[in-house]
């Protein structure tokens, strides 16, 4: 059973910067991608940034490439989301996502797990 735990949220202020962090276990992860999505109050969920594990496939969306960065570390078998220059419109809860294949992708729907979420508010 995949389970994915993610940690890293919190209470910042805008232009602060935030790691968030997802911890995979229950499978071999070389033949997995992961995004990272998120879901503010009344919005639908919105894709961020995803990575293959072998990493050949980078996704981010332009308007947050240069604010966000997903990385990984094969070894620990977790993916990060680093959030920098945080805005007040970046408050939601971010969640990390797998999906059994080499490709990443942009939709929730193709990926099998989820995370819990993690609450991310950002005050002006």
């Amino acid at each position: 059973q995949v389970e994915l735990v993610e940690s890293g949220g919190g209470l910042v202020q805008a232009g602060d910067s935030l790691t968030l962090s997802c911890a995979a276990s229950g499978d071999t992860f070389k033949k997995y991608a992961f995004g990272w999505f998120r879901q503010a109050p009344g919005k639908e969920r919105e894709f961020i940034a995803a990575v293959s594990w072998s990493g050949g496939n980078y996704n981010s969306v332009d308007s947050m490439k240069g604010r966000f960065n997903i990385s990984q570390d094969d070894a620990k078998n977790m993916v990060f989301l680093q959030l920098s220059n945080l805005k007040p419109e970046d408050t939601a809860v971010y969640y990390c996502a797998a999906r059994n294949s080499y490709y990443a992708t942009e939709y929730a729907k193709d990926y099998e797990y989820w995370g819990q979420g993690n609450q991310v508010t950002v005050s002006s």
